[in-house]
């Protein structure tokens, strides 16, 4: 017979699993639209209207931002791979956030800087510029030297010194195929709806052979710990970001690579400098403003326009990188939750944001309390170790086959010549993850939710970059 003590305990435990079991289902209800998705985008021929936008260089035009902090590594990598891009006109703005390393003698030497007067747009928070300059061997390059103040903080450096009618935030560990400006655009070329930003695939670039500033052989990363994510990437881009935008509930465009309106931005004040999770909180400010103004408007994710990028390789960068994560979305989530179930704010009130508090806020909690609770109470006899390990199997299986088919929708939908062999790693990978990786991801999360409600100040951080794999002979 339970006694009182243990009566609190299985509740405990049904939540646990309750918890777990509508998480599942919420990435469950992503698949149907992600595959019709692809497969209306498939059915447009968007190759053809892209080969088409640029025979006829119409796209509008467009500033690149690319805040830099201790980037000496990848940096001139990154501002050829920009340079190269297949697009009619456009201006790159390389943000030097106050770096204490090499990253703006790198610049000054690879790019032939020469400082030029530039009145930045008043308005918008940012620290001291100490210098502007441009490249005398490309004109349509310029670098903003200035005191270190966050990413956020640099990005609204380069937004106060854009002329442009659209702008792209793209991270200095990141590469751009050569057309994804191209195809980024296209949207807010469409008359019917009032495109006010647009996100796009992230591949991971770690293990691949970059040469002339553009991936020229993929490759999986050989540490399982930078193989894992891309996994996740794969997940949380051609399947849950990819449903999202089909449902209108997208609430955030990746700060590795999104682009924007700029007067839309600049109307609402730039990114917020007090945040580490800008990118996630300027899509909920622009919910929050558009809603309350009554502006129709649409954010849309395309899977095609691939940016790729290095991510951290040892598990003390990613848990920095994770746990900074979490507290942006967590600041997110608490600096809107006026937004929360208000029906004034449509779907991003009434689903996007609860589903967030379930899988973000309560996610890592109540898993963190299973890993414990739940093997203490079925050792004690409370639940039945068969249902226990049923739903174990249950769990683990769907978490796999989620996986595996965002796996799936990537062969369909992105360039990646993987080899048969690349495709069963990722496959064995999928299944690897969900023992010991995913538990281990979930206290990251829930020490980002602690840090969230303590006092202590967010910073952005260093994750450890080791630069891309560049071919020597050219």
């Amino acid at each position: 017979m339970i006694g009182l003590i243990e009566i609190p305990l299985l509740v405990l435990a049904w939540l646990v699993l309750l918890v777990g079991l509508t998480q599942n289902l919420i990435y469950a209800s992503y698949l149907i639209p992600a595959w019709r998705e692809l497969r209306d985008r498939a059915n447009a021929h968007d190759d053809e209207a892209t080969w088409q936008a640029l025979r006829r260089g119409d796209q509008p035009p467009i500033t690149l931002i690319v805040p830099a902090y201790n980037e000496d590594k990848s940096i001139v990598a990154n501002a050829h791979s920009l340079l190269s891009l297949r697009y009619s006109g456009f201006q790159v703005i390389i943000v030097n956030d106050g770096s204490t390393d090499e990253t703006m003698s790198r610049l000054a030497d690879a790019l032939e800087l020469a400082e030029i007067p530039r009145a930045p747009i008043p308005g918008l928070v940012h620290a001291e510029i100490r210098a502007t300059y441009r490249s005398a061997i490309y004109p349509n390059l310029c670098v903003v030297d200035k005191e270190n103040g966050g990413k956020a903080d640099a990005i609204n450096a380069g937004l106060a010194c854009t002329r442009t009618e659209l702008f792209c935030v793209i991270d200095a560990d990141s590469i751009l195929q050569p057309e994804a400006l191209v195809r980024a655009v296209q949207p807010f070329q469409d008359p019917s709806e009032n495109v006010v930003a647009v996100g796009g695939t992230v591949g991971v670039a770690n293990g691949c052979l970059v040469k002339h500033g553009q991936i020229d052989q993929y490759a999986l990363p050989r540490e399982f710990i930078a193989r894992v994510q891309v996994v996740e990437y794969t997940r949380a881009f051609l399947l849950a970001r990819l449903a999202l935008s089909r449902t209108n509930t997208l609430t955030l465009v990746s700060g590795a690579f999104g682009v924007f309106s700029t007067r839309v931005v600049i109307g609402i004040g730039g990114f917020d400098v007090t945040t580490v999770g800008e990118d996630m909180e300027l899509i909920m400010r622009l919910h929050h403003r558009l809603r309350q103004e009554g502006t129709p408007y649409s954010m849309r994710y395309l899977p095609e326009p691939v940016c790729w990028t290095e991510v951290p390789a040892t598990l003390r960068g990613l848990s920095r990188q994770r746990i900074r994560w979490q507290r942006g979305a967590m600041e997110s989530l608490s600096r809107h939750r006026g937004m929360i179930l208000n029906p004034r704010y449509g779907r991003i009130g009434l689903v996007a944001l609860p589903s967030m508090i379930l899988i973000d806020v309560l996610g890592p909690v109540v898993e963190v309390l299973g890993y414990f609770l739940v093997p203490a109470l079925a050792l004690w006899g409370i639940l039945d170790l068969e249902f226990l390990f049923a739903y174990l199997a249950l769990t683990f299986g769907f978490g796999i086959f989620l996986s595996t088919a965002s796996i799936v929708l990537e062969q369909g939908s992105i360039e990646r010549p993987a080899t048969a062999g690349q495709l069963l790693s990722l496959a064995w990978t999928a299944v690897l993850e969900n023992f010991g990786y995913r538990q281990l991801n979930n206290f990251w999360r829930l020490a980002g939710l602690l840090k969230h409600f303590s006092s202590s100040p967010a910073k952005w951080g260093d994750v450890g970059r080791t630069g891309f794999r560049e071919d020597e002979t050219v």
